[in-house]
């Protein structure tokens, strides 16, 4: 069996640095974890990619071609279908090692994983080759700062949910650059009551406001009643606090479970000595 995480979000919530943050992690805990880098518009990033898409196709060379001429948005879904379609190449550079620990650092194009089906192709590939695959959805904490942008980041991470079909985790990141004020308010989104955070919305009174506030509730109530998402804080600069991300992670993937115990050999004690 072979674990993977995939990386997703949108552009701007902290792919990269996760990935950055969660290589050195294994390092300092002697733990192999590996990074393939998925994004073929990336331009930088601090880990050496055991597999970097760029070397298959670029966005520029899609953006450059004279028969494409796509923009940058046209440019990443042609490059994310090509891959798809040229597998084989994924496949070779990925090898067949067992019990790889992969994380896929994604793209930062949203619609890719909330209603296009390149990435559940991709997924159904991933899974042929022995892979055991868990989402990491991750969204910038400033989405956490009122009701109505937490309602916003809320059904983003509920459309990935639905569309991959994945075991997921949410993680609200950039923990480490809010205030000291702002992180005693993430309670009430991290365990959220909707009545309470829609309360925050302030609407002049007329017939669409009171019914998108109708529908904002319902939504919320939804979200709410059923238990459909929740998010983890993560603070790439608390040891302690990577580490019982990816544990969390881990038991999702169910990594490590299939491996042998490790048992000693002792030598039978002579009673008489």
């Amino acid at each position: 069996m072979r674990y993977a995480q995939l990386i997703t979000g949108p552009a701007g919530s902290g792919k990269s640095t996760y990935c950055s943050a969660l290589v050195q992690h294994g390092i300092n805990t002697k733990r192999e974890i590996n990074v393939v880098n998925l994004d073929p518009a990336a331009e930088h990033f601090n880990y050496e990619p055991l597999v970097d898409v760029r070397n298959l196709i670029h966005v520029q060379d899609t953006m450059e071609d004279e028969d494409l001429q796509f923009g940058p948005n046209g440019g990443l879904l042609f490059c994310m279908d090509y891959l798809v379609k040229n597998s084989d190449w994924l496949q070779e550079q990925l090898g067949s090692q067992e019990d790889d620990y992969i994380l896929f650092d994604c793209p930062g194009q949203i619609e890719l994983y909330t209603h296009l089906t390149t990435f559940r192709k991709l997924i159904a590939l991933l899974q042929s080759w022995n892979f055991n695959l868990c989402c990491v959805y991750l969204l910038d904490v400033q989405f956490m700062t009122d009701g109505a942008k937490f309602v916003s980041g809320t059904m983003s991470a509920l459309s990935v949910m639905v569309n991959l079909e994945l075991p997921h985790v949410n993680l609200l990141t950039k923990m480490d650059l809010i205030s000291k004020s702002t992180r005693k308010q993430l309670d009430r989104f991290l365990e959220p009551d909707s009545h309470a955070l829609l309360s925050d919305i302030e609407l002049n009174h007329s017939w669409f406001n009171d019914k998108y506030r109708r529908l904002t509730d319902v939504i919320g109530q939804l979200v709410e009643d059923h238990s459909l998402v929740r998010f983890l804080p993560l603070n790439l600069n608390d040891e302690e606090n990577v580490s019982d991300v990816l544990l969390t992670i881990d038991n999702i993937l169910q990594f490590g479970e299939d491996q042998d115990v490790k048992v000693k050999d002792y030598d039978e004690v002579d009673e008489e000595n």
